[in-house]
């Protein structure tokens, strides 16, 4: 499937899939709906506490690399899963901006460690923050009451519904702790179905810019 890297209006940029017309994060800002969606609606939640999240969809590394930066600024311990089947290419994240929009060039050795750190292995990447990237298919996740945040970055319902099945949900509900929760950039009827359908408590927030809702989920 034909790749390219575009600039989305945040000045952040993303890799567009030309066939699907699918990106890996939103048009209207990749580091907005990461900030918005991933930060402020789901790790906000967890101030002062040691939390473990896991998300779905690692990619470019994005919504990791933000989480390690605050993790950095509060101080709080982060044990991070990022699950993913096709890992993105050296050419591709050397083409990423974020370290640039992100002013954080004193850490931009930790983006490139995120990528080339081994699979499988659970890193070190400073006394708060750990990184365990895991090469598998979404429907092969079988963890139970390990996570207290899910980040669910999945490509959109409209080209990969399967991605957003009771099924997937239900494996997410299991994975989570009680009261754990699970944030999404979605806001789909059906969607909304499924969580609630696996046991799911959902609520409809404000989405990012370009977006007008999202989703949280509750266990």
């Amino acid at each position: 499937m034909e790749r390219e890297i575009i600039q989305t209006l945040d000045g952040s940029t993303t890799i567009h899939l030309k066939e699907w017309n699918e990106c890996y994060h939103s048009k209207h800002g990749a580091i907005q709906e990461a900030k918005h969606v991933f930060i402020k609606n789901g790790l906000a939640l967890f101030s002062n506490q040691s939390i473990s999240i896991l998300e779905i969809g690692f990619g470019t590394g994005l919504n990791a690399f933000i989480t390690y930066l605050e993790s950095e600024e509060s101080g709080q311990t982060i044990d991070y899963v990022g699950v993913e089947a096709y890992p993105v290419s050296a050419d591709e994240v050397l083409a990423m901006n974020y370290i640039e929009e992100l002013k954080a060039a004193e850490s931009e050795a930790i983006f490139e460690k995120m990528h080339t750190c081994n699979w499988e292995e659970k890193t070190i990447f400073s006394g708060n923050f750990t990184l365990t990237k895991r090469k598998q298919f979404f429907e092969e996740i079988d963890d139970i009451e390990k996570f207290d945040l899910i980040y669910f970055d999945a490509f959109g319902y409209r080209v990969q519904p399967e991605l957003w099945s009771t099924a997937i949900f239900d494996k997410m509900y299991k994975s989570l702790k009680s009261n754990g929760v699970l944030v999404t950039y979605a806001a789909r009827g059906v969607v909304k179905r499924s969580m609630i359908e696996v046991g799911f408590t959902v609520e409809k927030l404000a989405g990012p810019p370009g977006k007008r809702e999202m989703f949280r989920a509750r266990k």
